[in-house]
C-alpha cells in the first residue's frame, strides 16, 4: 500500500477528530499542528521521490497520534487552570481529568491514564473519548476503539461557562517544546526525570479492579509542576 506524507496524514487525522478544537476553543490548535507537523531536517533519500512506502499498522498510527494528542493537551494555556479545577473542587472537573491523564500517559502509566480519561468521558468530555479511541486502537482493541470513536463524535459539549482566570503554563516552555519536538521526529514524548518523579510521588488509591493502582492529584500539583525542573527540586510516589 502507498501512503501520503506522514506529517500530512497525522494532521488530517487530528482535523477529522475535531475534538481538541472543541474542548480548547481559545487555543491556537493550528499553530500547534504546524509546530508538530513541520518537516524534520531533510536527509538524502535512499530511493526516488515516488518510491512506495508501507502504511504503518493501525495500532502503530494510533500510538503516534495519542502521543501527539497528549503533547497538545499539556501545551494548552488552559491546562493548568483545568488541572487546578480538578484538585480544588469538591466535584472534580472532567477537563482537568483529561490533563491529569495526559501527564500520567507521559510517565508511561497508561492504565491510570485510561482510568482518568474514562472519568472525563463519563462527564461528557469529547477529548477524553478521542484519547480513549486512540488508546484502544493502539492496543488493537478495535471494538472498544470504535465505541469511543463514536462517543467522541456524538458527545455534546456542556453548557459554556465564563472562562476562568488563566494560571501560568502547566509545564515550563522548554519542556512543552521538547514534547512537541519529540512527536515531530517520531519519538515517544517523555517528561524530564524530575517532573516524572514528582508525578510518581502522588498518592495512590487502593488498586482498581480493572486499572490497578490509581494515582490521584493533590492540590499543590498545578503549582509544583512548573517548578519541578528548577535546581534543587526533587520528587518520587509515596
Amino acid at each position: 500500500m502507498r501512503r501520503t506524507d506522514d506529517h500530512a496524514s497525522l494532521s488530517a487525522r487530528l482535523e477529522q477528530a475535531e475534538v481538541l478544537t472543541h474542548t480548547y476553543d481559545d487555543y491556537d490548535i493550528e499553530a500547534a499542528r504546524r509546530r508538530v507537523t513541520a518537516p524534520a531536517p531533510a536527509v538524502a533519500p535512499s530511493a526516488g521521490p515516488d518510491a512506495p512506502r508501507e502504511d504503518p499498522a493501525a495500532h502503530e498510527q494510533a500510538d503516534r497520534d495519542l502521543d501527539l494528542a497528549v503533547a497538545l493537551i499539556v501545551d494548552t494555556p488552559q491546562a493548568a487552570s483545568a488541572l487546578g479545577r480538578l484538585v480544588d473542587e469538591e466535584r472534580p472537573d472532567p477537563e482537568g481529568a483529561v490533563v491529569f491523564a495526559a501527564l500520567l500517559h507521559l510517565t508511561g502509566d497508561h492504565d491510570a491514564a485510561q482510568f482518568w480519561w474514562q472519568f472525563a468521558a463519563g462527564g461528557g468530555n469529547r477529548t477524553a473519548a478521542f484519547c480513549l479511541y486512540l488508546a484502544h486502537q493502539r492496543r488493537a482493541e478495535f471494538s472498544d476503539a470504535t465505541y469511543w470513536r463514536d462517543q467522541a463524535r456524538n458527545l455534546h459539549a456542556p453548557t459554556p461557562v465564563p472562562p476562568p482566570v488563566l494560571r501560568g503554563s502547566l509545564l515550563p516552555e522548554r519542556v512543552r517544546h521538547r514534547l512537541l519536538a519529540q512527536c515531530r521526529t517520531g519519538r515517544r514524548p517523555t517528561l524530564p526525570a524530575r517532573l516524572e518523579a514528582l508525578i510518581n510521588r502522588l498518592p495512590v488509591d487502593s488498586p482498581d479492579h480493572d486499572f490497578g493502582p490509581i494515582p490521584r492529584p493533590v492540590d499543590t500539583l498545578p503549582d509544583d509542576l512548573p517548578l519541578a525542573t528548577e535546581p534543587g527540586a526533587g520528587g518520587g510516589r509515596s
